[in-house]
């Protein structure tokens, strides 16, 4: 891995470490990555292997079954000394982890055949150095291949576009988008004149399905967009462009997050590159109704800029 990736995910892991006792924010652990928060939540889940939050949450309760086995404290100063705010939390989160309640845990870690093995368990799921290579097996050399075959560095021009908004959950996007094909099948707007692509504003892993925003876009003359739309449901705005990583995908939407993954979690580490304060953009290169495999084809660009740049 970069080492710029490397020291940055450090610098977050040793902050998260330092302050679980404290409140601590999404908007916090961004600025000590020194990433946007859009972006942030991408890479730290790509390379962590969970959302950032989450993480906290685990690390926050790992140490406070360090406590109900070392010491004698009370559940409410080990909450307190955890992190989580209430008993209430911290009794909710600690038995949807481990299926027990504080006190029940601590009633088994009184048992002297169980003491042994709390203590090695909390050893070993001691935060992860800062040695994130991605050489370390030829899984990852064949991962790394395979990401330089298909990934390539663009440059794209700005664009207007013209858009309707869904919030909710990503699975229920085509109802933007129908919304949307209707006002461009009126105004004329087809391929391969104009592009459409979908930009999706929020990671599900860290909001809420339901909170999930998404825009449907098509690209549009300057002069509809003069013109206006009288649709209120249909608004307009001009993309960035600049430089972008562009993956090729082709498989069925329900892979899709495979895309996101093989762009932060495997080529941007690896690269001269870090991501950009743009959003991604997903261009929608087919109708999966009319593929013959029923398979989606997209090409994710994601804005990024040369380390250090």
């Amino acid at each position: 891995m970069n080492d710029g990736y490397g020291n940055r995910l450090q610098k977050v892991l040793t902050y998260i470490e330092a302050n679980l006792q404290s409140a601590i924010s999404l908007d916090e652990l961004a600025d000590v990555s020194h990433f946007s928060k859009y972006h942030f939540v991408r890479l730290f889940s790509a390379l962590q292997g969970q959302a950032p939050m989450a993480y906290v949450t685990e690390r926050r309760l790992l140490r406070a079954l360090e406590y109900l086995s070392t010491t004698d404290r009370t559940m409410l100063d080990i909450a307190s000394l955890c992190g989580f705010g209430s008993l209430t939390r911290f009794n909710a989160a600690f038995k949807k982890r481990y299926e027990a309640t504080p006190s029940q845990m601590r009633q088994k870690l009184k048992q002297p055949s169980n003491i042994q093995p709390a203590a090695s368990n909390i050893r070993e799921e001691s935060p992860p150095a800062a040695g994130y290579d991605g050489h370390s097996n030829n899984h990852h050399s064949f991962l790394r291949r395979v990401w330089g075959m298909n990934i390539e560095v663009v440059e794209l021009p700005s664009y207007s576009v013209a858009y309707v908004t869904h919030v909710g959950s990503y699975l229920d996007t085509y109802k933007a988008w129908g919304t949307l094909g209707v006002w461009a099948e009126r105004h004329r707007i087809f391929p391969p004149e104009q592009q459409f692509m979908g930009i999706s504003l929020d990671d599900p892993s860290v909001t809420d399905e339901y909170a999930c925003r998404y825009l449907a876009c098509v690209t549009v003359p300057d002069a509809i967009r003069l013109a206006g739309c009288g649709d209120p449901q249909v608004a307009f705005q001009t993309l960035p462009g600049g430089l972008y990583a562009r993956y090729k995908f082709y498989d069925t939407i329900d892979k899709f997050a495979f895309a996101y993954q093989s762009v932060y979690g495997g080529w941007l580490p690896n690269s001269e590159y870090e991501p950009d304060d743009r959003h991604a953009l997903e261009f929608c290169m087919n109708n999966p109704a009319t593929d013959p495999e029923g398979k989606t084809k997209v090409d994710l660009y994601v804005p990024i800029r040369r380390m250090g740049g």
